[in-house]
């Protein structure tokens, strides 16, 4: 499930990139459509927009589907505004579940979402009604293989004004406060510091625990909402491992 659990969200995206790799190219796309718009087409320049260029390298996007990307938006071929939304509300259980969406047409996105809560017996809410429960933090996950030891990557941390650092098997999971998100990639990447994933999420203050005769209902809420082309991301307060 998409989620709340520390690197559990991005190995669910990869595992999902490599069953629906069309649908996950979308997503990418978008996400670059909308880096190009706020930041320009240079990814030198525009360091998110390098980010999601690496995080498509790795989902196995082609480059001419990258360049393409790119071209749209800065409105070489014909550039799609996308709209960055995001909704909330109750899945089963009352377990809390914050949605993300790019999208160009939030009529289309609002009803998709709200017809899949409904359909797995969960409820669409006003903006606020669940974000309450989250904080709001920028999650860097570096690879341990080729890294400084946990010791100098805690100094590096300190030093770059991030909030904590983990070990989460393989890799260092890195938090920082929304604030300081971007100036800590940069100091890493500074520091020759090959940053596996990096994202904003939302992480839950506390969990609940689902029913075990509820947990498939959830679930197939989370993956029918992950296939929609519009949702980028989606968090909940569920604690099921």
């Amino acid at each position: 499930m998409s989620g709340h659990s520390k690197w559990a969200n991005i190995k669910h995206r990869k595992a999902k990139g490599d069953a629906a790799k069309a649908n996950i190219f979308t997503k990418i796309g978008r996400e670059i459509a909308v880096a190009v718009k706020l930041g320009g087409p240079d990814p030198t320049i525009n360091t998110k927009l390098g980010d999601i260029i690496q995080k498509a390298k790795k989902c196995n996007m082609p480059n001419d589907t990258i360049k393409s990307g790119i071209k749209k938006a800065s409105g070489e071929l014909g550039a799609i505004n996308y709209e960055e939304l995001t909704y909330e509300g109750y899945g089963v259980d009352g377990v809390a579940v914050i949605v993300e969406t790019l999208t160009d047409n939030k009529n289309r996105s609002s009803s998709d979402i709200r017809w899949l809560f409904d359909k797995h017996n969960g409820q669409m809410g006003a903006t606020g009604c669940v974000s309450f429960m989250f904080d709001r933090k920028g999650i860097i996950i570096v690879e341990k293989a080729g890294s400084p030891d946990f010791d100098t990557m805690m100094d590096y941390c300190l030093e770059a004004g991030a909030d904590d650092i983990a070990e989460v098997e393989d890799f260092y999971e890195i938090t920082t406060d929304i604030t300081a998100y971007h100036t800590v990639c940069v100091f890493l990447k500074s520091h020759a510091i090959k940053i596996e994933s990096s994202q904003l999420e939302w992480i839950p203050q506390n969990t609940v625990t689902i029913p075990d005769h509820s947990i498939d209902k959830f679930e197939k809420m989370i993956d029918r909402l992950d296939d929609l082309d519009d949702v980028q991301n989606i968090w909940h307060n569920a604690d099921n491992e």
